[in-house]
């Protein structure tokens, strides 16, 4: 609890870090200046320039602050009462589904929902809407990392140990991961493994501000990262490094496994990779010498279309050298969006129920059917995953209420996905800001931010938080708790849909109880007392679990499962119209699609619009000149970009951050062919050509 003029506990807006901060109230309480808060365990006290400048998206100079409705008259978004734009939404969502069916009508989320939020939007989707067209943006984040968990430890936890073991282990291969960029007090983790004389391997076709700390960087050809880890497995079984006492004790699958391991021999994968055959053979001495080490993957190697399977090389590597469901090892996700762990633990992604039941599983739809009082037969199958949504926009779906997210920027295709928004019958966003994607909309619904209301988040690490409420939201302005809560009630649900998030909570913990994530032994009062809460805590007396798989893992006899991978070429290589390759990402004063951040007069001075980072050798060979507009094109449209000239990057590939709408937008490019497993879209490689504008 605090008083007016007390300083909040609560947690950074952005990142999976979740960051600790305190919030004090400015003099006539309209807005907040961030403190450090150095109690929290994981940033202890560090905060990035987001973090530190999170309130000035608070302003009502930036921020969205009444309803907004466009009407026939002027084809404009005009200022609406919040009765109208709540009759409007309802009126659209219903009209569609009397129409065409209830799977006509499409719900999208964000992984920067809380708990809670994420939860009542799964549950208005499949009781109010009755749809199956759900899914969130966090399915472009981390799936195919899941997906790999699920088939490897039979659960999923992005981190399976808490951050702290990190700089207690032996070595560290980070892999597609930029920490330095993307998460910046993580960093310090990595700076005390070597002071504590572990070393660091960073796989990254760029040299980053992280690869440029790495004892051992590894450059491969974008899109090759599968192959790399099958090439480093073959040369661990080749001199004789495996675990074979693990391997009998703990795993399944190791045989086939280990074959198709040893079909990818260092020069082949050298020539597949572009990664040297000694550099192969250094990076495996460094993994093995030490008794503990640990393989961390982001978006690099996931966001593929063989990312599943690409995670679960390095997942064999991990399993084969006894390197999981140990002490001070084991391979963990560095989850990327504010709540994408949670946000897909709770019912807003299509196959899934709360406590990360799966929706196809009769049991799990019985127990959810219990808590929400439905009969179970009424609960839709799964539906379409988020680009599968977002494609089918305008024909099979023709409405959309869309909640925290701005895929016109952030999507793969995005010119593609930007049409079929254009083309549904009715669109519906709830939004913090007039992002380009709410600017299409029909009604635009005005929310709450981080600071204005209290709500929980799970951090990358499992760790459950709590953000509390440090500002009264300005007038106009509602909490998509209310907003669920008045659209339930105009489609003739008057319960269940309560406002108040710890009432939203507790059934949530009733609903995720006995499930893989179960929240249960949980409560508000527990996470302020213990500063978060690891799931699983299936009571009130159980400790919670920072460290999973110590004993045994998910599965249904306990052992780890070895996943029988090949590598194989990526949706698009290079050819002669298109002899580049394209790989994207993010920089450190800039967030996901930008809506937020690129409202912020100092992140825009450190990161003011997107640039083209491409290789001398290949700069001089089509004319490039350092700050001149540089044009990308792929199979899918043009970007055009300042050019940035750097040797930190491979000389065959170029690669542009995509925070930024308009002629700069790096998703236009990108390829939205899917993971069979995950339905991760393919954006970290693509073929391309560069050119002078």
């Amino acid at each position: 609890m605090h008083t007016p003029d007390s300083a909040t506990a609560t947690h950074c807006p952005y990142c999976a870090l979740q960051c600790g901060m305190n919030l004090r109230p400015e003099p006539g309480g309209a807005s907040v200046v961030v403190e450090e808060r150095a109690d929290f365990p994981v940033n202890r006290g560090a905060l990035c320039g987001k973090g530190r400048t999170a309130p000035a998206v608070l302003s009502s100079r930036v921020r969205l602050t009444g309803p907004l409705v466009r009407t026939h008259a002027t084809g404009r978004l005009e200022p609406a009462t919040w009765e109208e734009a709540l009759d409007a939404v309802a009126e659209g969502l219903a009209r569609t589904g009397r129409a065409h069916g209830p799977d006509a009508v499409g719900v999208f989320g964000g992984g920067g929902l809380t708990n809670e939020k994420a939860y009542a939007l799964g549950k208005f989707a499949r009781v109010a809407l009755r749809t199956s067209q759900i899914d969130y943006n966090g399915r472009f984040c981390m799936s195919s990392a899941a997906a790999a968990h699920q088939r490897a430890f039979g659960l999923d936890r992005g981190l399976p140990f808490p951050l702290e073991d990190i700089p207690r282990t032996g070595c560290v291969v980070l892999v597609g991961s930029n920490p330095a960029e993307t998460m910046p007090p993580a960093l310090r983790y990595l700076t005390e493994l070597k002071a504590n004389g572990g070393t660091l391997i960073v796989v990254d076709p760029r040299r980053t501000r992280t690869a440029e700390q790495a004892d051992l960087h590894l450059a491969p050809r974008p899109g090759t990262d599968l192959a790399l880890a099958l090439g480093l497995l073959h040369l661990v079984v080749a001199e004789g490094r495996t675990d074979e006492e693990f391997i009998a004790g703990r795993t399944t699958g190791w045989a086939q496994a280990r074959a198709a391991a040893m079909a990818h021999w260092p020069e082949l994968v050298e020539r597949i990779t572009g990664v040297p055959v000694p550099r192969l053979r250094e990076a495996v001495a460094l993994f093995c010498a030490p008794s503990s080490a640990m393989v961390l993957t982001a978006r690099g190697p996931e966001q593929q279309s063989k990312g599943t399977d690409t995670v679960g090389a390095w997942i064999n590597l991990c399993l084969a050298t006894g390197r999981a469901g140990r002490p001070l090892s084991g391979y963990g996700c560095l989850t990327g969006q504010g709540n994408g762990q949670g946000g897909r633990e709770h019912g807003q992604k299509a196959d899934q129920l709360p406590g990360y039941r799966k929706l196809a599983d009769p049991a799990a739809r019985a127990h959810v059917a219990g808590v929400w009082g439905v009969d179970p037969a009424s609960l839709p199958a799964p539906g379409r995953s988020a680009y599968e949504l977002l494609d089918a926009l305008g024909t099979e779906v023709k409405a959309l209420l869309l909640m925290g997210s701005n895929p016109v920027v952030s999507a793969p295709r995005a010119a593609h996905v930007e049409d079929r928004i254009r083309s549904v019958d009715f669109l519906a966003v709830a939004d913090v800001v007039l992002s380009e994607t709410a600017a299409l909309a029909d009604v635009v619904l005005p929310v709450a931010q981080w600071a204005e209301e209290t709500g929980t988040t799970t951090n990358l690490e499992g760790r459950v938080l709590l953000r509390r409420r440090a500002l009264t939201p300005p007038p106009g302005v509602r909490t998509d708790l209310e907003v669920l809560h008045g659209l339930a009630g105009r489609l003739g649900i008057e319960k269940g849909f309560p406002t108040d998030p710890e009432e939203v909570f507790e059934e949530l913990r009733r609903a995720s109880a006995g499930g893989p994530a179960d929240y249960s032994g949980i409560s508000y009062a527990r996470i302020e007392a213990e500063q978060g809460v690891f799931w699983p805590c299936p009571d009130g007396s159980h400790a919670g679990t920072p460290r999973l798989f110590l004993d045994r893992f998910a599965t249904d006899d306990g052992r780890a499962r070895f996943a029988p991978v090949s590598h194989r070429d990526a949706a698009e290589v290079p050819d002669a119209e298109y002899p580049v390759l394209l790989t994207t990402g993010r920089v450190v004063s800039q967030y996901q699609s930008g809506a937020q951040t690129r409202r912020v007069d100092e992140l825009n001075a450190a990161a003011p619009g997107p640039f083209v980072e491409i290789h001398p050798r290949l700069a001089a060979r089509i004319g490039a000149v350092e700050g001149a507009p540089l044009a990308v094109v792929s199979r899918r449209g043009r970007a055009v970009a300042p050019a940035r000239i750097t040797d930190s990057i491979r000389a065959d590939t170029v690669f542009m951050p995509f925070h930024w709408p308009g002629e700069g937008r790096a998703n236009t490019l990108t390829n939205p062919a899917l993971d069979p497993v995950s339905r991760m879209p393919e954006f970290k490689v693509c073929a391309v050509r560069v050119e002078p504008a």
